[in-house]
């Protein structure tokens, strides 16, 4: 018997919304099917490691419930009933149907709707080549960096920091309002080197004992929204006994000295009674922070996700210039490499037809925006007409009951080009099949660590699936487009186009035999010690609200009552006598918001809707493990099953990953509880600020 021909391994890189955007190594068979997943072990930030549910990526790309044709939908809205269409017809359809929204309420009628199902710049991006050659509606993008990308700019001046395989380096490493396990497996791998080699302290901040934090030296659960207060009392105790580095701050900081006045009443005391942790907790992690140069702070997204994270994520980057930690390798403060790669996206997404003066809808306020509500319209025209891709917002958007509703709509015509049947999928007219990233050319590029990455074609799609990229160029052609040249270009040649129009010259071709191309500034640069980003070079204790350098337009919230300096900042949704309890909505291990939550392997491992309680709530209750449970507040109410214990604090409620709608008793996912208010300064979805009450079934 002869054995089975061993597969051929491909570079890639990871597609999905995780900081990592991992470089990995594909078996492919010769039959055209992938095996495992591989992370690329020469990469030295992925360093051969990758997430389980990125290994086993075979299920999803060769599931048997794949979209492989386009249809058209022939019951009510969200029956799931759809017959099969050609592709032209589909087409045909879509023209006829947007240049009648287009005559009817004009161009700002249609609004293409998009996020981060894939990273890829050329199949995610080119979206807005379409939006600018037909002026529809812009889109506002609030699901998931605002907060924290502002908070930490407000301080830097620049969204860029230490090199984060610099972790490896750190005497301690500090790991705050983030679940790496789970959502960027790599950081823990150099964390746990760093502790290997140099017998580093890993400590973990979160609001509930994660996985993460089970790996920890030091684990503190402290109450949702009060990050800031806890940095606060380091900073006090840095101040208080002669840990603050006074002559790197007069070198490098704003108002070093005004930061000290104001913090002396924001002692560990004060801050016990806001975290709920103890002042010994909060002490000890000063001490360690103050003793050790080589602290290295890895800044998450999921404490910002607040009315007051950006807030919260600018304190706690302030400790790390307080401590004068900048100036020591494997110290500092890292949130994201957003700024060292400088891609041109001008021909992707034809910045050249690019009208400012046109309505930027929010895309958390998409259930606001599909009811009519006048602020969310921006008291323009409605939208009668979408195409939706990369994304799910009937599972993944704040207010769904809204959002239900809005989609709901007869005279609203929705295109939804997708992988599978999600909840948005069913509420579309016209469902259009689309290709994984193994099925198409893309670039990448990792926010959390510094690579641009090429993840090539590898294998055919299922039936007639598409990618983003031909479905937009003939969409354009036939609604006729305002004439550009990238409307021809095929992914490679935007990629080409990109790197030799930004500062790779050897374009496509060298990143091809790279296979990544490493942009990690030099340490002076990554460290700040040249200046920070602002004209000064100086570090912002006391940021201008209102001209953050941010990666987003606005103001749009309440910028005049923020902390002037680094402080508590009390206006998240508190609990009240209706609605006890703060819930937290954090990412599941085996999920990526709603990918992965068709993968057998996947649902198996998470098992079913969960709601951690802390013990005591429980039984004040009367819930025990395992019961069925019911959360609730003004936007709607949501069935899950009760996880007893001591993860979170009393008062505090955790429900991790984004299951879809039918999994829940009454077809309410946890989005049905989030807000989609605006946070201040530059707007943001506060997934994580939730009040509710808790009733057993």
């Amino acid at each position: 018997m002869t054995k089975p021909e061993k597969p051929q391994r491909f570079a890639s890189a990871c597609p999905h919304d995780c900081p990592s955007t991992c470089a990995v190594e594909v078996e492919v068979h010769a039959d055209g099917r992938i095996g495992r997943i591989h992370g690329a072990r020469d990469n030295e930030y992925t360093a051969g490691v990758i997430c389980a549910k990125v290994a086993r990526y075979a299920e999803r790309l060769h599931h048997p419930e794949r979209l492989t044709k386009p249809l058209r939908r022939t019951g009510p809205k969200g029956s799931n009933q759809f017959e099969e269409i050609s592709w032209n017809a589909a087409l045909e359809e879509i023209t006829e149907k947007f240049l009648e929204a287009e005559k009817r309420h004009g161009p700002q009628s249609v609004w293409p709707y998009f996020f981060a199902g894939t990273m890829g710049l050329v199949q995610r991006d080119s979206i807005n080549r379409l939006r600018n050659a037909k002026s529809y509606s812009g889109m506002y993008q609030t699901f998931c960096t605002n907060m924290a990308w502002t908070g930490y700019i407000a301080g830097t001046g620049k969204l860029a920091g230490p090199d984060p395989r610099e972790m490896a380096l750190a005497d301690a490493v500090v790991i705050w309002g983030t679940n790496p396990v789970a959502t960027q497996v790599n950081v823990m791998t150099h964390a746990i080197k760093a502790r290997k080699k140099r017998k580093a302290k890993i400590v973990v901040i979160d609001v509930y004992q994660t996985e993460t934090m089970k790996q920890a030296d030091i684990g503190l659960v402290l109450k949702p929204g009060s990050d800031a207060a806890l940095a606060c009392a380091v900073m006090h105790v840095l101040f208080r006994d002669g840990y603050a580095d006074r002559e790197y701050m007069e070198k490098y900081a704003d108002a070093p000295a005004q930061l000290e006045d104001h913090l002396k009443t924001r002692s560990p005391q004060w801050a016990s009674k806001i975290t709920g942790l103890s002042v010994e907790q909060i002490e000890e992690l000063a001490k360690l922070i103050g003793e050790t140069k080589k602290t290295f702070f890895r800044l998450g997204y999921g404490f910002t996700r607040q009315r007051n994270g950006v807030v919260s994520m600018h304190a706690a980057s302030c400790i790390a210039v307080v401590g004068g930690h900048y100036q020591y390798e494997g110290g500092g403060a890292f949130h994201n490499n957003g700024a060292i790669f400088g891609l041109n996206m001008a021909m992707v997404e034809a910045h050249s037809l690019a009208d400012n003066e046109i309505r930027k809808l929010d895309m958390s306020q998409v259930g606001r925006v599909l009811t009519g509500d006048k602020e969310a319209l921006m008291d323009g025209p409605p939208v009668t007409a979408m195409l939706i891709q990369n994304t799910n917002p009937v599972s993944v958007a704040p207010e769904q009951t809204l959002v239900k509703e809005g989609f709901a709509r007869e005279d609203l015509f929705t295109v939804v080009h997708e992988q599978f049947m999600t909840e948005t999928a069913m509420m579309a007219d016209i469902v259009l099949p689309a290709t994984q990233f193994l099925e198409h050319d893309d670039i990448y590029k990792g926010g959390g660590h510094q690579n641009i990455l090429f993840g090539p074609k590898l294998v055919e799609a299922p039936g007639e699936a598409k990618p983003n990229l031909w479905v937009l160029n003939e969409l354009i052609e036939r609604l006729g487009g305002t004439a550009h040249e990238g409307h021809k270009m095929t992914a490679r040649e935007h990629i080409d186009w990109m790197l030799k129009n930004s500062k790779y010259s050897g374009g496509l071709q060298e990143l091809e035999e790279k296979r990544w191309l490493d942009c990690q500034p030099d340490f002076e640069e990554a460290h700040y010690l040249n200046g920070f980003g602002y004209e000064d070079g100086k570090f912002r204790f006391k940021p201008d609200w209102a001209n953050i350098p941010a990666p987003n337009n606005g103001p749009m919230g309440s910028w005049q009552d923020m902390p002037v300096l680094p402080d508590h900042w009390d206006v998240n949704e508190m609990p009240t006598s209706d609605y006890p309890f703060r819930l937290v909505t954090s990412p599941a291990r085996s999920f990526l918001n709603s990918t992965f939550t068709q993968t057998e392997s996947s649902v198996k491992k998470e098992g079913r809707p969960t709601a951690m309680l802390h013990t005591l709530d429980a039984a004040a209750l009367g819930v025990e493990e395992g019961d069925a449970i019911v959360l609730s507040n003004h936007r709607g109410d949501v069935y899950l099953h009760a996880c007893v214990g001591d993860r979170p604090q009393q008062g505090t409620i955790v429900a991790e990953g984004i299951w879809p709608n039918a999994a829940h008793e009454n077809g309410n996912g946890i989005n049905t509880l989030t807000s989609a208010d605006q946070t201040a300064p530059f707007g943001g979805a506060a997934f994580h600020d939730i009040r509710v009450a808790v009733r057993k079934v």
